[in-house]
This record gives structure tokens, C-alpha cells and sequence, in this order.
């Protein structure tokens, strides 16, 4: 029996085993894994990315971990995970859950970083760290239920900041190998470390809420591991006394089921979103009802025709920071339902190459964009487990074409094959790693189990060296 909400979350991270994992979650987790190693890699190529790596190597002390595409390149575990955090959010392509967060870019940078700072007596071997990142998923997924606020689309914070940097002390401290009084230590160490304002999105610092959340919350447990203390109650509603409350109204926390055989995972229950291409998961509802419409007009007329079309409507959630009708910069069209839908309309697919200066800025698609209006139905709720988008062209000669994405290939509904994530990854991973050695990250990720030093995962990370990008 738990005395405290907080104790039982410091009791499962403890306490839980690998036997604990169903095939599902394992395959899931995996999935997962894989998807940010390839978001991660491919975002070590950005301008963001190299701006940080710039500045953290400017503090490379006790250089032990690997960092994303860069051979030879080592920073200290906190600085690694920070900078691979930026990398995994740099292009907004890394997976989304429900309720609303990225769960895989804060937990994995920092057990990658861990897993090669353990001492040769403690390394930990693939199903340790499997188990770790389970863990990590758990805690944010637990904790985003103790709130209907954290069920849709965010307004004040980003969500990764705050559950983010809990989920990476907990997988670190499960890791580690923390007692349960310094679990429970961590998470509220990290509570404290946590937060930053949803006015930041569509920026440069966006990535930054996640390097922060995965660097952080690796401080919190190494903090924790060393005695620091904070409060034992950080999980719990106490009036006048916010703890994790502060973060979300409604706050109901409910204390996290002791590990046993019948434990099951909210991973079970809830799969993830993985995105085909680079930008917001919003964006994705609106490109695929883009693209059906697009094909109707060339089936109308023959071929695809600006000149034909006289309106754009576009009918999504309201969505303020989602909403931007003529973007100026790459991070802005990765937030533009405007963008992306008049993007593969007159493209016919959103890719790595629509969010360059010279896709963003031409004219052509500044005359589209121009053409856009936007309706909110009532029906149309700012949630990605009830969202939809929908597109309508209205012809010069007053005919209209519509049609609407439900789910997207991708999501959780409709989740992407192994094939189409594979093909995702190696895409991806080919900007910076040889073919062979990413055909290895995927033999070693899908058995991952087997692994006998999870270290090895991260040293295979960085084999290849590009000059930083200004």
C-alpha cells in the first residue's frame, strides 16, 4: 500500500522488471527507438543542431558520449543528451502521443548518453535499457492522465518541457539503478528543472525544450544519486502547495500500479503517431486531405491548374500557434496548416525539401497561400485523438472539390508498417551514416534485447563527420 502518489510512481521505477513488458510494448518501444534515431540522425544536419553543438563544445569536460553523426565527437553525458535532444525536435519530426507530447525525444538521448558513462562493472546491458525507456514512457503518459487540460492541443506550455524532462529522470534513475527514495527524489528534482512557454514554438529554441527536457532530467537523477533531496510529495495534490499541480489545472493524480505480471503499459493501450514528413502532426490531417483534393482536380480538369482554383478553404481546430497564413522561416512552415496544405497541392507531397528558403519564399506558392481562407467547425476539437482537416477548392467557375482526413496514415489509427517506418529510418539515416552501418542500428534496435552492452547503440551513432552548417 503507497502513503503517497509520488512514492508509488518512486516504487514502479524501481521496482519494475523486463518480464514486465508485453510483446506489444517491446515491439512499440522499439518502433519507437528506431524512429528517433533516425529523426535525430537526419536533424544533425540542421543550423539549430550545429549552433548547440557549437556552444557545448565549448564545455567538452569528461567527453564520454557519443553525439548524432559526428565520428569521433564526444561531450559529457549532459551536454551529449542536450544536444541530441535538439537534434530528435530540430526538424519537428519525431513521434507524438496521446495525450499530447513527443515521448521518445526526451527519454532516449538521455539513456544513450548514460549507457556510456556507467563504469565497466555497471554497464547495462539492451533489455536494461529497454526496460529504462518503458519506464520513461510510462511516467509522462501517467502523468498527462492526471489532467484533462493535457488532452489537447497545447496553449501555455510545451508539453515535452515539462513531462519530458520527468520521463528522462525517471528512465535515467531506472537505468542507474536508483533506490526508490531517490527515484521519488528525482522526479521531484526534475519538476523543478521543468517548463517553457508554448510562444517559443515554431523557432529556433523549439528543440530546445527538448535537449533541455533530456539533459535535465539526466541531472536530476545523477543529482538524486548523489544525495540531493527534494519534495516527497512533488506527485501529490496538496492544497496551497502546488507540486506538478502547478503545471496543469484539473490536476486528479492517481498513484502507478506496483509492477506484477498483469501490469500493463499505457503503450499497450496508446501507440504513438510517427510522421511521414517533416513538420507539426496537425500538418499531416490537412496534407492528406490536400492531396485527395489535389487528385480530384486533376481528375476534373486534366491536370493541376492554380490558375483554376479561386479559394482555398481549409477547415481545422482552432489552433493559434498552428495557424500561420504566410510563414517566414523553416520552423514557422513546419506550423502552418496554410503551408503544408498549399505545399503538396501544388507539389503533391510535403518532404525534407519543401521547409528550404527557396521552397518557402516562391512565388508561386505565395500566390496559393494568398488564396486561403480558414474555418473553425464547432465539431473540429484541438485533440490529435479527434481532430480532422479538410480541404475544399472552390473553381473559378463556382464548382467546389472537397474532401477530408479523418486519420492519417501514421497515426495511432492507422499506424505506418514496418516497411513505410524502415523506408522513414533509412531515409533518414542515409543523410549521415553509410548504408551498412544503418542496416546495422536497425538489426541491433529490432533486438535490442540481446544487446550485451547497451553502449554499443550509442557508439554506433556518430561514425561520419560533416562541417557545421552556418
Amino acid at each position: 500500500i503507497w502513503e503517497t502518489v509520488t512514492s508509488s510512481f518512486a516504487s514502479f521505477i524501481h521496482g519494475v522488471q523486463p518480464e514486465h513488458l508485453s510483446e506489444v510494448v517491446r515491439h512499440r518501444s522499439k518502433r519507437m527507438i528506431l524512429d528517433s534515431i533516425g529523426v535525430g540522425l537526419v536533424g544533425s544536419t540542421t543550423r539549430v543542431f550545429n549552433i548547440a553543438l557549437r556552444y557545448c563544445q565549448l564545455y567538452a569536460s569528461n567527453a564520454v558520449s557519443s553525439v548524432y553523426g559526428r565520428k569521433g565527437l564526444k561531450l559529457s553525458p549532459t551536454l551529449a543528451a542536450f544536444t541530441n535532444g535538439i537534434a530528435a525536435h530540430s526538424m519537428d519530426f519525431d513521434d507524438t502521443w496521446h495525450p499530447a507530447t513527443h515521448p521518445s525525444g526526451a527519454v532516449l538521448p538521455a539513456l544513450l548518453a548514460a549507457s556510456q558513462m556507467l563504469p565497466p562493472s555497471s554497464k547495462s546491458n539492451g533489455q536494461d535499457f529497454l526496460l529504462a525507456f518503458n519506464v520513461g514512457i510510462e511516467v509522462q503518459g501517467r502523468l498527462m492522465r492526471f489532467s484533462t487540460e493535457a488532452h489537447n492541443i497545447p496553449k501555455r506550455f510545451h508539453p515535452p518541457s515539462v513531462v519530458g524532462t520527468m520521463d528522462s529522470a525517471a528512465a535515467t534513475a531506472k537505468l542507474l539503478s536508483l533506490n526508490v527514495t531517490q527515484c521519488a527524489h528525482a522526479l521531484a528534482i526534475a519538476a523543478s528543472l521543468a517548463g517553457a512557454p508554448m510562444a517559443n514554438a515554431a523557432t529556433q529554441a523549439k528543440p530546445l525544450h527538448i535537449g533541455n527536457a533530456t539533459r535535465l532530467g539526466l541531472e536530476a537523477a545523477h543529482l538524486a544519486a548523489r544525495g540531493m533531496e527534494a519534495s516527497p510529495l512533488i506527485l501529490d495534490d496538496i492544497p496551497e502547495c502546488s507540486g506538478f499541480s502547478a503545471f496543469y489545472g484539473n490536476y486528479r493524480p492517481k498513484p502507478l500500479p506496483l509492477p506484477a505480471s498483469s501490469h500493463e503499459f499505457l503503450l499497450e493501450k496508446q501507440d504513438v503517431a510517427f510522421k511521414r514528413f517533416p513538420a507539426h502532426l496537425g500538418m499531416h490531417w490537412i496534407v492528406d486531405a490536400a492531396a485527395s483534393v489535389r487528385n480530384l482536380l486533376i481528375n476534373y480538369s486534366g491536370s493541376f491548374s492554380p490558375s483554376l482554383i479561386h479559394a482555398i478553404l481549409l477547415r481545422i481546430p482552432v489552433s493559434k500557434y498552428i495557424n500561420r497564413p504566410f510563414p517566414e522561416s523553416e520552423h514557422q512552415a513546419r506550423h502552418s496548416f496554410q503551408f503544408n496544405a498549399c505545399t503538396d497541392l501544388l507539389d503533391g507531397e510535403v518532404g525534407l525539401n519543401s521547409f528550404t528558403d527557396g521552397c518557402i519564399h516562391r512565388q508561386e506558392l505565395t500566390e496559393l497561400l494568398a488564396k486561403v481562407l480558414v474555418e473553425h467547425p464547432e465539431d473540429n476539437i484541438a485533440n490529435f485523438d479527434k481532430m480532422y482537416g479538410e480541404v475544399a477548392l472552390v473553381l473559378e467557375n463556382g464548382d467546389v472539390l472537397t474532401d477530408r482526413c479523418d486519420t492519417f496514415y501514421g497515426h495511432w489509427r492507422k499506424p505506418l508498417s514496418r516497411e513505410s517506418l524502415l523506408k522513414k529510418f533509412r531515409s533518414n539515416a542515409s543523410h549521415v551514416l553509410p548504408e551498412d552501418k544503418v542496416n546495422s542500428i536497425i538489426t541491433t534496435v529490432e533486438n535490442l534485447e540481446n544487446l550485451p552492452d547497451s553502449s554499443q547503440l550509442a557508439s554506433s551513432l556518430g561514425r561520419r563527420f560533416f562541417p557545421p552548417k552556418d
